[in-house]
């Protein structure tokens, strides 16, 4: 369906009353989802080839090579549950950061952060019980080679977009890890840090089965950021066509509710602007209290910049356990 209509970048805070509050949900997520471009279908079935099994210190890992664009294969981990009394399983989809690390990608999962007193993230859901999957996005890790750029203007070209193309993949890889025999499809999260943490909303705004969204350090307020004069600090993919004539921040991340939802932000932290934290926080806790769930709702800030911290690792897992 098309919509001639054009919105004011104001119009998401506008969202609770205004025009988007009579729009259903259904509709405004396939809006969401038309922005990002011509993408192939998502009733293709999923191949998958398992590479290795390998057991590490209190974890067992599948290594994957998944079909699920047709185009080029995709590198996962899958964190195999341990405590088989337990199944079926919740599970999370886990997407990697950024952080320039192209050659990185899924590794991330596997990263210990020992300057933060951290394990891996794939050791501490493994420690919780929880089933766990993590794709290399398009570039990145195992599918890294082309630069983001080429990547970018080859999808323009196609009249699609990078971003677009990685919230596929995103999406795909939920499905394959909804169909795993040992998880339960009615318990999954969706998580990430900076380049993870918007697609982990972008995912639970696009997709119901998600029940849980924590999101670490990128809840980015796109009009506060603009203002700031310094659109550099995300790379080229971050950028969706005509995504700011159609949603604010809050307003695609409207979409979530009532499912919970956690935002841990830095307040010095230049991709998050106070401001812009401030505008989110405020429209969320109104979505929330209105569909009758503030308590699924939270916007936690820390006293650091774009990092993660021990703290809001703990918060992250308790969220996790109490919702999912």
């Amino acid at each position: 369906m098309t919509d001639s209509r054009t919105f004011s970048c104001s119009d998401g805070a506008a969202d609770l009353a205004g025009s988007w509050g009579r729009v259903p949900a259904g509709q405004r997520r396939r809006r969401l989802y038309g922005l990002l471009g011509a993408l192939p279908p998502r009733r293709r079935a999923i191949g998958a080839k398992s590479l290795s099994l390998e057991c590490r210190a209190g974890l067992t890992l599948e290594k994957l090579e998944l079909d699920l664009n047709g185009r080029q294969p995709v590198p996962a981990w899958y964190l195999r549950p341990a405590d088989a009394a337990a199944l079926p399983a919740p599970a999370v989809l886990y997407c990697h950061y950024h952080a320039g690390r192209y050659d990185l990608g899924k590794d991330e999962f596997l990263l210990a952060k020992p300057e933060a007193g951290l394990p891996s993230w794939a050791e501490s859901l493994a420690a919780g019980g929880y089933a766990a999957l993590c794709i290399d996005a398009w570039g990145f890790g195992e599918r890294s080679g082309r630069s983001e750029l080429d990547l970018f203007k080859e999808a323009i070209w196609q009249g699609q977009s990078l971003w677009g193309l990685m919230v596929y993949d995103a999406l795909r890889a939920l499905d394959y890890l909804a169909g795993r025999p040992e998880v339960n499809p009615r318990r999954l999260a969706a998580l990430g840090m900076s380049m993870g943490s918007t697609m982990a909303w972008w995912l639970a705004a696009l997709d119901r089965r998600i029940k849980v969204c924590v999101d670490i350090c990128c809840l980015t307020d796109y009009e506060a950021w603009s203002q700031s004069g310094d659109l550099s600090g995300h790379g080229i993919y971050y950028f969706v066509p005509g995504l700011r004539k159609r949603f604010t921040t809050a307003g695609i991340n409207a979409l979530i509710a009532p499912r919970a939802h956690l935002g841990l932000a830095g307040i010095r932290d230049p991709l998050t602007p106070p401001t812009g934290l401030d505008r989110i926080e405020r429209e969320l806790g109104e979505v929330y209290r209105r569909a009758g769930h503030p308590d699924r709702w939270r916007l936690s800030r820390y006293d650091v910049g774009h990092e993660e911290t021990a703290a809001m690792r703990v918060e992250a897992l308790a969220f996790l356990k109490t919702h999912l």
